[in-house]
């Protein structure tokens, strides 16, 4: 997240909430903190430290009340932070308001640039995928009903793992993903610049770290989220993998908020901020959709 992510997070736990004097750290985890303690704030972490995977990646779990009968939809959440930074401690607050929504969430964590490069951290969100068909049942989330959601460089990986099939089939988890949010996400940014040359520069076929050109009719559904003033990952990567997806016949909504940046659409999620766009409830509302569950046929 950039300073004025950090700045205003400081400004509303001090002025906003009134914990004057207490030091926080800045970015993400710092919204983290205010958001647990902001009055109204749903969710608990019900997992923590779970390992996944093969390369000691951990994730946590969270949920709201009481499982609905037979299963809550389930939301896997991959965080942003250029594929270099970011941890899943620090995203309680997106996993919270999702979790006030009715969603079992799961945070996973993913390997980072300098450490590995394309497709690595992929590879791990669909390590993630698997984890969760496997285990959600124990904490009340349906199997069947997966969707997936992330920020930034997440919605990267979401776009990838929705759009590419390998990924999930390599996994042990073939057509887990029904639905699909993407947030301020890079879709369409080739020739490479900033940290994508970092984190997909030594991939000998640049073209395949594209979401778009995996664009295709039988896509899971997906709600490809973006602001209008988003300088960082442009409008433009939500706009042209949502018409491909269009052109093509699948089901996709592409949503633009007016005046919104992009730390802002994240930013929204949480309870804070929630005045800045209604990303959470439209999000959730097209996941519901999606993922509403199908009446069995008269025997």
């Amino acid at each position: 997240m950039n300073r004025t992510f950090r700045i205003s997070a400081i400004v509303v736990a001090i002025l906003g909430i009134g914990v004057a004097g207490v030091a926080y750290t800045a970015g993400p985890g710092t919204l983290d903190v205010i958001d647990r303690f902001t009055p109204g704030a749903g969710g608990t972490r019900v997992a923590a430290d779970v390992a996944f995977g093969a390369h000691g990646q951990r994730l946590d779990v969270w949920r709201s009340g009481d499982a609905q009968p037979g299963g809550a939809p389930v939301l896997v959440f991959f965080h942003g932070g250029g594929w270099v930074k970011g941890d899943r401690q620090s995203y309680g607050w997106a996993a919270r308001a999702y979790a006030s929504k009715g969603f079992v969430v799961v945070v996973p964590d993913y390997r980072k640039v300098p450490q590995v490069r394309f497709p690595a951290f992929v590879e791990d969100g669909a390590d993630a995928v698997r984890w969760t068909k496997d285990n959600i049942a124990k904490y009340g989330g349906d199997p069947g009903r997966i969707a997936v959601a992330g920020h930034s460089a997440g919605g990267h990986t979401v776009a990838i793992l929705t759009l590419d099939p390998q990924w999930l089939a390599r996994a042990g988890a073939p057509g887990a993903i029904k639905a699909a949010v993407g947030l301020s996400g890079p879709y369409d940014f080739y020739p490479f610049t900033g940290r994508a040359v970092a984190a997909m520069g030594d991939w000998p076929h640049p073209q395949e770290t594209q979401p778009l050109n995996y664009a295709r009719k039988d896509a899971p559904p997906m709600m490809l989220v973006t602001g209008t003033k988003d300088t960082t990952v442009r409008p433009k990567n939500a706009r042209n993998l949502a018409a491909k997806l269009k052109a093509l016949g699948a089901a996709v909504e592409e949503k633009e908020y007016a005046g919104q940046g992009h730390e802002d659409i994240a930013m929204a999620l949480s309870l804070p901020f929630r005045g800045k766009s209604s990303v959470l409830d439209d999000s959730a509302a097209f996941l519901n959709a999606h993922l509403a569950k199908r009446a069995r046929p008269a025997q």
